[in-house]
């Protein structure tokens, strides 16, 4: 066997020694794979030094079959065959690294949603087989690798200045670390702010703005920029380049300030807490570490029609009734008055813009659906259900819903609270939704009608003054930053994070956190956990002054490079690869350099060089060379009873 990185056998480096470890995965992957028998196949590969098998590799017990490999000499590279690469690669190199071994000289086989997901007998087993002879083939010639060290600024950018954003600033300012909070309208508090009292236990969402902003705004380590926004973006982790810019035009939450002689720190009912001014300057430029983004959310806009939204007067959402209960500073009486008319009977009507179902539901003017459930809206209606029950009792109050999902401490009591309330329920299907209809002249100006599903598909009347849409969540309109980030957007359109377990409130861009309800829709005890943690994240990784990054980057051979400028017209992260002038044997000439941290290690240069001068490390041209010769070798079956090695046409790609 050779290394085709640098065409010279691989005994004139170090001796490849690679142990392979292969995952039972519970049954996930040994219930269609022969574990077993792949092992023994492994065992006959050259360059395996051991084979070894594991009910569940990422235990601790799997992870120490490892590392005492390691320990002992037995082996110097490592396979593992499992899962995904994106679950455990960290894992594992993470325990080679304890072991004393080189994380980067190791290489995963995708044995479960490559194989024993899709195939099934003798197939699956021999797809298993050649599979993890391609990742031996590649990691005996994997090079020991150094992870790039790149200088880290104690500085951190957090855009947004809702419960999420100001309670990353504080975390980050607490550890010492100089952050820069920006804020795109006037007031700090986002959308907490024009909510009254929070479910489940009534707490004042006023008084939390205030004291989260009174914090923020005392700092000294905090800086405040209102009606901004961030218009340039560069650099890399522990090195970005931004510009932040006055907002010209103000937002709809941004004006209004001055008119009331509002100075900062002031709150402001279902607005917030003003923030300081915007400096005289029209833009500030920055240079910082790291960036928490938390942008919030937006409340679904039903469209005209929907539920009778913008046809009669008497339709609103629960945001808007939240705010206009919260702006009458908890008056009671015996039937609650809105706009100067008595409401004697309301419908909350649940799932206003959430769990939109595809041939069901209309699309939005976007062309999209809200598939997914907005988490918090049932019990912020029982919530609103229970306080005007509780504070006009002569007002009747009827929830219709599809399902009642009130998850977390406190919340079923609420649930429960709202029964002994006399609220009363009412459950339909998606497929038939409660119908809204206007009746002028009529003791009521709206009457609601509803398959009840709870009683078994009866259908009932209920004539009110006042139809309220529990209306969902939705991601903010903040495509001018994804655009400028390359930021990742999942299928509900909020940002996407690295890995919902491993990595909760880490995008794929190193340096870049989530925090709020810019990853998805949250309770503002959630919001501010993944604020905390965003922060926790961000300051270990500018702890130390510095930041290491994988090596998988572009590197040049000098000799081989032309200077062709190929590589830099293909490059997909501008600034990463340019064309500079040097000194090679008394001659000025022109070659392509690499910034490391920058580089995304796609390979888009490599592509495109014609004189083959750019390489990847970790998956060179010649190790993919490696891994095709081991899956076209029929090595792992030889001297195998009956026929001999299935026949490679045979085996499902």
């Amino acid at each position: 066997m050779r290394d085709h990185a640098n065409d010279q056998p691989l005994e004139s480096q170090d001796q490849a020694k690679t142990g392979v470890y292969i995952c039972y995965c519970g049954g996930n992957i040994s219930d269609h794979v022969d574990v077993e028998k792949v092992r023994a196949r492994m065992e006959k590969v050259p360059g395996v030094a051991v084979a070894r098998t594991n009910m569940f590799m990422c235990s601790d017990p799997g992870q120490e079959l490892i590392m005492e490999d390691l320990k002992n000499g037995v082996i110097n590279r490592v396979v593992v065959a499992s899962c995904a690469p994106s679950l455990h690669e960290s894992t594992f190199r993470s325990a080679i690294s304890r072991a004393g071994g080189n994380p980067y000289q190791y290489e995963h086989a995708n044995i479960r949603e490559q194989v024993s997901w899709v195939h099934h007998g003798d197939a699956a087993t021999d797809k298993a087989t050649r599979l993890i002879s391609a990742a031996t083939g590649k990691a005996c010639s994997l090079k020991p690798l150094e992870p790039i060290r790149v200088d880290a600024k104690r500085h951190a950018l957090v855009i947004g200045g809702g419960v999420a954003g100001m309670r990353a600033a504080l975390d980050l300012a607490a550890r010492g670390i100089q952050t820069v909070l920006v804020e795109k309208t006037r007031y700090l508090g986002g959308g907490v702010s024009r909510l009254g009292r929070l479910a489940p236990n009534g707490e004042d969402a006023g008084e939390l703005v205030r004291d989260l902003a009174e914090q923020t705004l005392r700092n000294p380590a905090i800086t405040v920029y209102s009606e901004a926004s961030v218009t340039s973006f560069g650099g890399y982790v522990g090195k970005f380049t931004i510009e932040v810019s006055k907002i010209s035009e103000l937002s709809p939450q941004g004006d209004g300030a001055a008119g009331l002689n509002l100075k900062p720190g002031d709150f402001s009912p279902g607005k917030g807490v003003v923030a300081p001014q915007f400096p005289n300057q029209e833009k500030v430029a920055l240079e910082t570490g790291v960036i928490v983004l938390a942008t919030g959310f937006s409340s679904y806009v039903p469209r005209k029609g929907e539920y009778g939204f913008r046809e009669s007067r008497e339709v609103i959402t629960l945001p808007g009734l939240i705010q206009r209960i919260a702006e009458m500073n908890g008056q009671g009486g015996g039937t609650l008055a809105l706009d100067g008319r008595s409401i004697r009977s309301l419908a909350i009507i649940h799932c206003v813009g959430s769990r939109q179902i595809p041939g069901i539901h209309e699309e939005n003017e976007s062309g999209t659906l809200n598939e997914y459930c907005s988490r918090v809206c049932c019990s912020a209606a029982i919530n609103a259900a229970n306080f005007i029950r509780e504070s006009y009792p002569e007002t009747n109050v009827y929830e219709l819903y599809r399902d009642i999902r009130t998850y977390g401490r406190g919340q079923e009591e609420m649930y429960a609270k709202a029964s002994a309330n006399n609220v009363i329920f009412m459950r339909f299907s998606a497929e038939e939704p409660p119908v809204v209809t206007q009746t002028p002249g009529e003791k009521f100006p709206l009457e609601v009608r509803i398959k009840d599903e709870l009683t078994f598909g009866e259908e009932l009347q209920a004539p009110v003054d006042l139809v309220v849409l529990a209306t969902g969540m939705e991601p903010s309109p903040i495509a001018d930053l994804v655009d400028m980030l390359k930021l990742p957007v999942g299928a509900d359109r909020f940002l996407l994070e690295t890995h919902p377990k491993l990595r909760p409130v880490e995008l794929p861009i190193a340096g870049v956190f989530l925090a709020g309800t810019s990853q998805a829709p949250m309770d503002i005890g959630e919001a501010c956990n993944a604020a905390a943690a965003a922060a926790v994240k961000a300051a270990s990784l500018l702890g130390k002054g510095y930041v290491e990054l994988d090596p998988f980057v572009a590197e040049v051979d000098l000799q081989r490079c032309k200077g062709s400028g190929a590589c830099v017209a293909a490059c997909l992260n501008e600034g990463a690869l340019k064309l500079v002038t040097m000194d090679i044997d008394g001659e000025h000439v022109s070659r392509a350099q690499v910034t490391p941290a920058l580089c995304l290690g796609c390979g888009a240069c490599v592509a495109v060089c014609p004189e083959n001068a750019i390489n990847i490390n970790g998956w060179t041209l010649g190790q993919y060379e490696s891994m095709v010769d081991m899956i076209v070798s029929d090595v792992a079956f030889e001297d195998e009873a009956g026929e001999g090695a299935p026949r490679r046409e045979e085996v499902s790609a």
